[in-house]
């Protein structure tokens, strides 16, 4: 494992690995309730260091048209921020800012994958660019800015 992966992922406690399945060693988080409700949104990191995420369309993540929700794809790609940047991270972290392109569409059984680079990474924020792609179809594209925060301490 990368040595920043091996550092963000002691301030990541709740990952949660698949024990089974396509996603069979992929993680996810199990602490986000939004996303465990929405996908289930997996990410790995791959040899070169980088990461990649992916999910499988299924009936649920459909718009009325059969075709993938766009909502779906924006909370996919928000998913993604925070995997992509999860070398970096150290600690708790929320989105300031996020804009995505619809490029084309994707259906149920898909596998939608997730791929991207930090662009700069400062002492508060990092910035983010993504694509989701479907073989070698490109769906969607995206970017945006992720603002570390510091917990403030309880009141008695």
């Amino acid at each position: 494992m990368h040595d920043a992966t091996k550092t963000a992922a002691s301030h990541r406690p709740h990952l949660r690995v698949g024990a089974e399945g396509e996603f069979m060693g992929w993680r996810t988080w199990s602490h986000e309730f939004f996303f465990t409700h929405t996908g289930p949104f997996w990410h790995r990191q791959e040899p070169d260091g980088s990461i990649r995420c992916a999910f499988r369309i299924q009936k649920r993540h459909l718009n009325g048209s059969r075709n993938v929700h766009g909502g779906c794809l924006m909370t996919f790609a928000d998913y993604c921020l925070f995997a992509i940047a999860s070398p970096v991270l150290e600690g708790a972290a929320v989105t300031v800012s996020f804009a995505g392109e619809f490029i084309d569409t994707g259906r149920e059984g898909d596998l939608i994958v997730g791929t991207g680079e930090i662009t700069r990474a400062g002492g508060s924020l990092i910035f983010v660019r993504g694509q989701l792609t479907d073989g070698e179809r490109t769906l969607f594209t995206f970017s945006g800015t992720i603002k570390r925060v510091k917990r403030k301490a309880a009141s008695r």
